[in-house]
């Protein structure tokens, strides 16, 4: 694997010490040049100081600090000029604008607010930039604008980056909840054949046998409870925004185990094992597809990216007060399941199929360094309707 969740947190977090420590640095010329330079020049190094502030707080305050920045470094300059006090541009003042900058154009929404505060940033340079004023005011502003537009760049090419990631997952969502629509005829036709087939059976032993009316009335309202409660999950899944499913009344634990059957005639062998105390009734139609979906899935994972494994093991099992489905196997240092931009939408597509039936879907690596996919669902119908709604 290219990398993991701990890697990007560990890089990150040496990323963001090291930046931190250059601000230091850049701080500490700036104050021994205060020193130096004296008359307004010491307002100089508490800009630095504001700007580390405002860049280690930046995901709590990203606009805020970077208005307290932008309005701190203007006061500063407009002093400078209107005491004519010859001054230097802050170098931690500007590094740290210029990396909340960054983040304020990839992060801040709408687009609108981001861009303002852009612009704002660009003059606050620039208005730093005429604290020299000698001759080399327009040589620092250059410099300055250079910088700008370089973080500009990068700020705008992480946010593209991150809002077609946003629109690809929108879209996988999507495709699921028209699937489910497509697929709700189906459901609804399955729970309405059984329900007209019992009342059909106690019209027919009404005349001769009375006493078996009762039981077939229980068992036809009993299937109109099944059908109406599925039938509320996946209308609640189609309205709503960010919920998807795939439901249906035709498989099976067999229809598991011809999967896995297929699977390794063609590709790495796969052990299956279903724990014992486990029978198709205690499952409800949705949660055993989408089981098949989850199994299917990391399967088509499994031969996409790790086709030479010398082991894949799959196991359901009893777990928490609900069913378990664990597909593990070796990871390879070409799997790229995990990118720098969240993960595949494969993996999108089946988290949100699990929490639509009141489940939760892990996948990652183990601690013994195996990939492993987990998904677990409640096998108590009012469990899973609380825990969908």
């Amino acid at each position: 694997m290219r990398e993991t969740p701990q890697l990007v947190h560990v890089v990150q977090r040496l990323s963001e010490i090291t930046l931190v420590g250059f601000l230091c640095l850049l701080l500490a010329v700036d104050t021994v040049i205060a020193f130096q330079v004296g008359k307004a020049q010491p307002a100089v190094p508490l800009c630095g100081l504001i700007g580390i502030g405002a860049y280690l707080l930046r995901h709590r305050y990203r606009a805020q600090g970077a208005v307290l920045l932008m309005a701190m470094s203007a006061a500063v300059s407009i002093a400078v000029l209107a005491l004519r006090s010859h001054g230097n541009p802050g170098l931690a003042e500007a590094g740290a604008l210029l990396l909340i900058t960054v983040g304020v154009v990839r992060w801040v929404r709408p687009l609108r607010t981001a861009v303002l505060l852009a612009v704002l940033s660009a003059l606050t340079l620039q208005l730093a930039s005429l604290r020299p004023m000698t001759s080399a005011n327009l040589a620092f502003g250059f410099m300055m604008f250079v910088a700008w537009a370089a973080a500009m760049g990068i700020g705008s090419y992480l946010r593209y980056q991150l809002e077609r990631r946003q629109a690809t997952v929108s879209a996988v969502r999507r495709a699921e909840r028209l699937e489910l629509a497509r697929e709700l005829h189906d459901l609804v036709a399955h729970h309405i054949t059984g329900i007209v087939v019992q009342a059909q059976a106690a019209k027919a032993v009404a005349a001769h046998r009375p006493d078996a009316v009762e039981p077939a009335l229980s068992a036809i309202a009993g299937a109109g409870a099944d059908a109406l409660a599925s039938m509320r999950r996946l209308v609640g899944v189609l309205r709503a925004e960010d919920d998807a499913s795939r439901n249906a009344g035709a498989t099976t634990l067999a229809d598991l185990r011809m999967l896995v059957e297929r699977f390794s005639s063609s590709g790495p062998q796969v052990a299956f094992d279903v724990g014992q105390g486990l029978a198709e009734p205690s499952l409800a139609p949705e949660v055993l597809t989408t089981l098949h979906r989850v199994l299917q899935e990391s399967l088509t994972n499994v031969r996409r990216h790790a086709p030479h494994a010398a082991w894949v093991t799959a196991d359901l099992r009893p777990a928490e007060r609900g069913v378990a489905l664990r597909v593990r196997n070796p990871r390879t240092s070409a799997d790229p399941r995990l990118s720098k931009m969240g993960g595949g939408y494969g993996l999108v597509g089946m988290a949100e199929r699990v929490k639509a039936v009141g489940g939760d879907l892990v996948a990652g690596p183990a601690a013994d360094g195996a990939w492993e996919v987990r998904a677990w669902f409640p096998l108590d119908r009012a469990d899973r309707e609380t825990t969908a709604s």
